[in-house]
């Protein structure tokens, strides 16, 4: 297993009246983050809140393209980025329990917090169509050039690490330094992840580390 020490490269925030967040995506332009009662989108070259959307924004947060997927207790949310309305809900796999969410192959990949579990299922029902275990308590789910990503937060120690998606095995980690946890984490696509920093209320940027 390839194993690394995190290189935190930005810090984002804290933001006014933000006192946790609880979701991360990017759809491009944008970094999106929950923070309870609201979606905020961040741009990450300058560090400056352009939009917020009135909605509940309890957990992760997903982007499929065109529109923002929002955890929010017991359900899921589809949501107009450009209008903020929400347009369709289905259940949520833990029932509230749930922690973070990615999109990818079109399907939600959904983790599930003390369960220790990501769920892969079907955006337009909500069915279970995969589970994939962990052995830590799963707080945000990326996909990214065909790798699953999960972080974890557990004990008061934290990692982002790269699984197989299939049998769920530990492939690489990047451990977080002391004291720093992801509640939240998105890829960008490229050479960052982005990671929700909890009740500190920050976003973080972390480098991902070189392919060989």
């Amino acid at each position: 297993m390839r194993q690394s020490h995190a290189v935190i490269v930005r810090e984002y925030g804290p933001f006014p009246e933000v006192d946790q967040v609880h979701g991360v995506s990017y759809d491009g332009q944008h970094v999106w983050f929950a923070t309870g009662d609201t979606l905020k989108a961040l741009d990450p070259e300058n560090g400056q809140v352009r939009r917020s959307i009135d909605v509940a924004a309890h957990a992760g947060t997903a982007y499929d393209g065109k529109y923002l997927y929002q955890l929010a207790e017991d359900r899921i949310q589809k949501i107009d980025p450009e209008s903020g309305r929400v347009l369709a809900t289905i259940p949520s796999p833990g029932g509230g329990a749930d922690s973070g969410m990615a999109w990818a192959e079109g399907t939600l990949w959904v983790g599930q917090y003390r369960d220790r579990k990501i769920h892969q299922i079907d955006p337009e029902t909500g069915k279970i169509l995969r589970t994939i275990e962990s052995n830590k308590f799963v707080t945000g789910v990326t996909w990214v050039d065909g790798e699953l990503w999960h972080a974890t937060l557990e004990g008061g120690e934290s990692d982002v690490r790269r699984v197989d998606p299939e049998s769920g095995e530990v492939l690489e980690r990047i451990e977080m330094p002391s004291g720093v946890g992801v509640s939240r984490l998105e890829s960008d696509g490229g050479d960052r992840f982005f990671c929700g920093g909890g009740k500190t209320g920050t976003v973080r940027a972390v480098r991902r580390p070189k392919r060989r």
